[in-house]
């Protein structure tokens, strides 16, 4: 079997390198915004199944410690992206209720779930 990063093609690693400008966007945004947490939620949060963590966590949590860990650790071991993704419209609601200015980082979500959207055409 091929090394994962052999196999991918020039597109691929286009969308790859796309991917990790938005996630890196995404946490500056945070952090910008005194959203970013310097201490972890309990193992037993980050534990969750239900979507979003959304029984244990808050939006936010759950974008600093699962989902930008989780794309990262893909994008750094050439592992395969999810075929779909449809983020921003929790992350739309979510903002409603939170009195920060959340438009940039509603449209760094748009976009990454834009460019994982757009793999499933590769």
């Amino acid at each position: 079997m091929l090394n994962n990063q052999l196999a991918l093609s020039e597109a691929d690693c286009k969308q790859r390198h796309l991917l990790l400008q938005e996630l890196n966007g995404l946490e500056a945004e945070l952090r910008l915004l005194n959203l970013w947490q310097s201490m972890p939620p309990s193992i037993s949060a980050l534990s969750s199944r239900a979507p979003f963590a959304i029984d244990t966590l808050t939006f936010v949590q759950w974008l600093q410690f699962i989902f930008i860990g989780k794309i990262s650790h893909l994008l750094q071991f050439s592992l395969p992206l999810p075929v779909a993704m449809s983020v921003q419209p929790m992350a739309s609601e979510y903002f409603k209720r939170v009195a920060v200015n959340s438009a940039p980082i509603i449209e760094i979500i748009g976009r990454i779930d834009l460019l994982i959207n757009n793999n499933k055409a590769s």
